[in-house]
């Protein structure tokens, strides 16, 4: 029998407490539950942090079919979406800041398509690699604001629009200013963004560089994506549909969100 470590994959005693009540519409003593929803939940960390297929979940967790069909319903519902906004609201507290950020910083990242999902993989001449790409806006202390998947031949600036659209409606209008790279460069992602209330602002490299050069603000969404690549799940593309890919992303900031507000959590109990 093949059993999993504890950790990370278990969610603690606050995490659990703070997400329960977005993941269960019924009380956890409920006569028709046959499975335990904390262990559910932790089934659904433990194969986002291994990368590990759903037939392989293992056996000291609720049968794979019931942890994918219940996992399948929450991101189809919006659940790690609205965890993951109401704990930016949290940690954006703890740390000083307002709840709500007036600053943003837009990239992209490119997964390279696999077998499940090269129906929809697109070209990235630019990264010379075939697959999706992952448009993200996150705020300046690195926070999941908004996320979209297209195929990875689809340029940046084109997603402008649609990320401020997003940006805007899960911060209540709060944006103001968005910093981007030079891949956004041009009037049309301006005007989008201008359209929804954000100016854009190009971090450009020196012109004399030499070796790996750290830009301001820019960096900030950078080190994000790097914390989404340790979920191993997310290391490629392996899902069917483009919206599966975006709904784990969610999933993946709300495990690395909760374990950073977790003494939050307890401090206020």
């Amino acid at each position: 029998m093949i059993t999993h470590q504890p950790y990370p994959s278990d969610a603690s005693d606050a995490e659990w407490e703070f997400v329960a009540p977005y993941l269960c519409l019924l009380p956890e003593d409920a006569g028709q539950r046959v499975h335990n929803p904390r262990d559910v939940f932790d089934g659904l960390r433990w194969l986002a942090r291994s990368g590990s297929p759903w037939r392989y979940l293992p056996k000291d967790f609720p049968p794979w079919e019931m942890v994918y069909q219940q996992s399948r319903r929450r991101l189809a519902a919006g659940c790690f979406e609205a965890i993951v906004h109401d704990l930016r609201a949290v940690l954006r507290f703890g740390a000083g800041r307002e709840p709500e950020p007036t600053g943003a910083v837009f990239d992209s990242r490119t997964l390279q398509s696999t077998p499940e999902s090269g129906g929809r993989a697109g070209y990235d001449g630019y990264k010379r690699r075939k697959g999706s790409k992952v448009h993200a806006a996150v705020d300046t202390l690195g926070h999941l604001l908004a996320l979209h998947v297209t195929p990875a031949n689809e340029q940046d600036r084109a997603q402008v629009g649609i990320l401020a659209e997003a940006v805007q409606e899960a911060t209540g209008e709060s944006v103001e200013l968005a910093w981007v790279d030079q891949g956004y460069t041009g009037e049309d992602p301006a005007a989008a963004a201008a359209g929804h209330g954000i100016g854009l602002e190009v971090v450009k490299l020196p012109e004399a560089k030499r070796g790996f050069v750290l830009l301001p603000r820019r960096r900030v969404v950078e080190r994000s994506f790097g914390w989404a690549a340790r979920f191993r799940r997310l290391a490629r593309d392996y899902e069917r549909l483009g919206e599966t890919l975006a709904g784990l992303h969610y999933v993946a900031f709300a495990f690395l969100m909760l374990h950073k507000a977790a003494p939050l959590f307890w401090w206020s109990a």
